[in-house]
């Protein structure tokens, strides 16, 4: 199948050059919906952050550098990560490095160490693990009434859908 190749559409009076990539805020997007461009900019941005502290991180107490790499690594990690949901396991370990890097940067351990104890002394899920635990409380607001009205209307139980309801329907928990 031979591929269209398209440089310029004509929009009324304009031109409109064609492009792979769109941001959205601040989510990159790109024509094969990979989210590959998105994960290295997430990527580049973190390890960036993860250099600047790591020059003032003997200033600052622990409980400040923890802070400090929560604000800019763990906000940027999470920032529409539910759209990363289904993309390759490739990206989910670049992501998941990013993190195991600032863990590493909090607690001081070594690379020959394992990260999971560090993870887990600092309370951090990890990156795939962060997306499902967003998810799974999204849907509950939205089931439970407290989500916004867009996202509410557009989420229902299956047994409020006409079908034949279970004996566990009656409990929702």
């Amino acid at each position: 199948m031979d591929k269209i190749d398209i440089r310029e559409v004509q929009v009324t009076s304009a031109r409109v050059t064609v492009s792979d990539t769109a941001r959205d805020l601040g989510v990159i997007i790109d024509s094969r919906l990979t989210m590959a461009d998105h994960v290295a900019a997430v990527c580049r941005s973190c390890y960036y952050q993860l250099r600047q502290l790591r020059s003032v991180a003997r200033s600052l107490s622990a409980e400040a550098v923890k802070a400090v790499a929560h604000a800019f690594i763990s906000s940027r990690l999470d920032y529409c990560n539910s759209l990363l949901t289904g993309v390759n396991d490739g990206l989910f370990r670049r992501l998941q490095s990013v993190q195991n890097a600032a863990a590493r940067l909090v607690t001081g351990t070594r690379r020959c160490e394992h990260i999971t104890p560090a993870l887990r002394q600092l309370h951090w899920l990890p990156v795939r693990q962060r997306i499902q635990y967003k998810l799974a409380s999204l849907a509950f607001r939205a089931l439970s009434g407290l989500a916004p009205d867009y996202l509410a209307g557009d989420c229902q139980l299956v047994a409020d859908s006409g079908r034949r309801s279970l004996r566990s329907a009656e409990r929702r928990v």
